[in-house]
């Protein structure tokens, strides 16, 4: 029989040799850059001859089972599984050993029929990242033992196979059928459409900038789910931004009702949790207990098809996974390997540890990528690859009660405070960047990191918040240290001394991501296609220098299929909202509000660039016309809050939104016709002039010779038009967008307006030079 399933080999042992517990006790993993430097430390040490990343690959049936072994020593014929860890090798759990036995055992196998060798050694190589010590477990097998052991992985996967087989077929076939679900197509969503499908095709990248009110979500997934079998895609992934995003691109998959297209929705952990007080391992949580072995049938039931389509939403896995006694966050992750559509936010793929990528990478899928709402992934990367260790958490773990009452931790944590106050008394400035970590400190820091590595390996039931939080944060510091590179910088922040204080606070050390391209561009790459689309993308250059994009990317602009007479833009030429005209500018703005609203009573936005300016000209507008309605967003507002804001906006409703620009209610809402008429704009949405925005202008101006504009310029207009795009939804849409300062006259702010807008001459000053305080 020709083999007609691909199966790496990691993923056939994964699937077929994984038994017991789901067992993830807080001991840290090496690193990627620890791991990789590992496995060159081995091979160093090794002969001349000896052979590292064999590619192998071997048949049975219907399967082809491909992969790459660590090493081979054709001298002593011995093939090596080489592992990297941190602690001690004999708190390993032995599930672990026996899935590296069998990963082994498998390129055992694969070798020999690829040289006709009658028996190899097997060896388990373990190398301590501490010590660089290794531990050596060899076995010798048999050309028949290994083929057997190859024989009994397939079998027990190969049903499984054949129904995939039997799956990718029938939605293949069902994809090339779609049709789609609406009469035609809205204004501006062909052209989009005939984009996303042409770049599937040539496998390439498109930067898609699309009006709002067209139906982005169902404009991209719909070419790409046609395009799939053409493009021989595996897998499609929807990377959403916020919540909002990823319940538009449920809704619109249910809508296309593709019959056996299999869709998940990935949640973060702590909303898929059942027993957030308990650790992640079976002697703590029941539903850890016995995993791998309750699994297959959690796995079948979820994956059986049950309707005339199946979308894997967080409330059936979790029912799926209760019904089962399974752990419903990590079933969803087990399910990714099998699901065609898979909903999640930016980290799933785009994190330096991502599920997607990582389990594309080991499968060597062809993936097609959307990126929703991409303006966000500039910030979002930031923080994705950012990371701050702060005063009071290690002050916590030092407080706590283990800490407290073992030796050894208490005496890690002081060393890496005394380590952190000398850092401080050598730095007299309030903000201080560095040129690279110091050492002494990173050194101390790596001890504390394994000392709570070997406690909780040692005392698995162990439970501390506070040490576990420190943990985190230190991991991340660390890890993100070995990557310091011109695309971050290290800065050490000082507060100020308080009233009556001798000296200034601990500082806090952080690891900042300034431009997220060298981490973005080869997650972009690793995909077959991918189209990251937005309705402000402008200009393109500043995009595709932050987010990384290929050289070759294909670029589009949908034309508005709105009509200028639908939107009247204002300009506020006479009204300042600098800082230091602030106070002058609350009466003219509360004049401006009452006096549209007098003219065109309806529901309005009023966007403002802090919480306190909203207040400052929310209680003005209250005290001068107490008889207009409004209400206001809140610091961290719930959920429940955000909602009962939005549900003021009625067909019938009359009122003010007080909101903060960029915040919740400035993109990803949806308020059509009467539900809302205007926007009032009282800020150009610029980042404050700070020591950090310094940094980072410096930091632009040296890669791309555009400091101001990179900085503070293209990131505030892009928050101004996501958020006056609020207003014109539909066709049928009328309102006013008031732009509230003198700024918005200048042509260069103006060339970032969509030009739909079509501003007039007489509401234009002379261009100036920026900055723009």
């Amino acid at each position: 029989m020709n083999p007609r399933y691909t199966v790496a080999v990691r993923e056939l042992c994964e699937f077929a040799a994984k038994q017991g517990d789901l067992d993830l006790r807080f001991t840290p993993a090496p690193s990627a850059l620890e791991g990789m430097a590992g496995h060159a430390l081995v091979a160093a040490r090794r002969g001349p001859g000896y052979q590292t990343e064999l590619s192998l690959q071997g048949d049975h049936g219907a399967l082809r089972v491909r992969g790459r072994a660590d090493g081979y020593d054709p001298a002593r014929q011995r093939l090596e599984e080489v592992k990297t860890h941190k602690g001690r090798l004999d708190r390993q759990p032995p599930s672990h050993r026996q899935l590296h036995w069998a990963q082994a055992k498998v390129y055992g196998w694969l070798l020999c029929r690829q040289q006709d060798l009658a028996a190899l050694d097997i060896a388990l190589v373990y190398l301590d990242i501490g010590s660089q010590q290794e531990t050596v477990f060899t076995e010798r097998c048999s050309a028949g033992e290994l083929r057997q052991h190859f024989e009994q992985q397939c079998e027990r996967f190969l049903a499984w196979a054949e129904q995939q087989l039997a799956h990718r077929g029938a939605r293949d076939a069902a994809l090339q059928a779609l049709a789609f679900p609406f009469d035609g197509f809205r204004a501006g969503q062909r052209p989009l459409a005939e984009a996303v499908y042409k770049a599937a095709n040539a496998g390439r990248c498109l930067l898609a900038q699309a009006p709002t009110g067209i139906g982005k979500t169902l404009g991209t997934l719909f070419p790409l789910l046609k395009a799939a079998p053409g493009a021989k895609l595996d897998k499609l992934f929807f990377l959403a931004a916020k919540t909002s995003g990823r319940q538009l691109a449920l809704d619109a998959l249910e809508r296309l009702a593709v019959g056996p297209l299999r869709v998940l929705e990935l949640v973060a952990r702590d909303k898929a949790c059942e027993h957030p007080d308990k650790a992640c391992h079976g002697e703590s949580c029941p539903l850890a207990r016995g995993f791998y072995d309750r699994l297959p049938a959690a796995r079948a039931a979820a994956l059986a098809p049950s309707a005339e389509r199946l979308v894997l939403h967080r409330a059936r896995v979790r029912d799926v996974a209760l019904q089962h006694d399974v752990c419903p966050y990590y079933l969803s992750q087990e399910l990714a390997r099998w699901a065609d559509v898979v909903v999640g936010d930016y980290n799933y793929y785009f994190d330096l540890g991502a599920l997607l990528h990582g389990l594309a990478q080991a499968n060597l899928w062809r993936v097609g990528l959307l990126v929703d709402e991409a303006h966000n992934l500039v910030e979002r990367g930031r923080r994705m690859y950012s990371a701050e260790l702060r005063p009071d958490t290690l002050a916590e773990a030092r407080r706590s009660v283990t800490a407290q009452t073992v030796p050894a931790l208490k005496k890690a944590l002081d060393k890496l405070r005394r380590c952190w106050a000398a850092l401080d008394r050598d730095q007299s400035l309030p903000y201080q960047v560095h040129a690279a970590f110091p050492a002494p400190l990173r050194a101390a820091l790596q001890l504390a990191c394994a000392t709570i590595g070997e406690h909780d390996a040692e005392h698995p039931q162990t439970q501390d918040a506070a040490l576990r939080a420190f943990h985190f944060e230190a991991l991340q510091l660390l890890r993100l240290a070995e990557l310091l590179d011109t695309h971050s910088l290290l800065d050490v922040t000082r507060p100020p001394a308080g009233a009556g204080a001798h000296r200034a606070a601990p500082s806090t050390l952080c690891i900042r991501n300034l431009v997220p391209a060298p981490f973005l561009a080869p997650r972009l790459a690793a995909a077959h296609t991918s189209t990251l689309f937005s309705a402000t993308l402008q200009p393109r250059l500043y995009y595709a220098d932050l987010l990384g994009l290929p050289a070759d990317h294909a670029v589009i602009d949908v034309a508005s299929p709105f009509q200028p007479g639908q939107l009247r833009v204002e300009i506020a030429r006479h009204i300042s909202t600098r800082y230091r005209h602030r106070a002058a500018s609350l009466d003219p703005i509360v004049a401006l509000i009452a006096r549209e609203f007098e003219a065109r009573p309806g529901n309005y936005l009023a966007f403002f660039s802090s919480y306190d300016y909203l207040e400052q000209v929310a209680d003005r507008l209250a005290a001068r016309h107490p008889q207009l309605p409004s209400w206001r967003q809140s610091r961290r507002m719930p959920e429940a809050e955000r909602q009962r804001f939005l549900a003021r906006f009625t067909d019938t409703g009359q009122g003010i939104g007080f909101a903060v620009l960029g915040g919740a209610f400035s993109e990803g809402i949806d308020l059509p016709g009467r539900r809302l008429i205007g926007a009032f704009l009282s800020t150009l949405g610029l980042p404050q002039v700070n020591p950090v925005n310094e940094q980072i202008r410096a930091r632009m101006q040296a890669m791309f010779g555009a400091g101001d504009d990179y900085t503070y310029l293209y990131p505030g207009l892009q928050k101004v038009v996501q958020a006056a795009g609020r207003v014109i939804r539909t066709p049928d849409d009328r309102g006013v967008v008031h732009l509230i300062d003198d700024r918005y006259a200048r042509r260069e702010v103006q060339a970032l307006l969509p030009a739909w807008w079509m501003l007039t001459p007489s509401q234009r000053l002379p261009a100036k030079t920026y900055p723009f305080g």
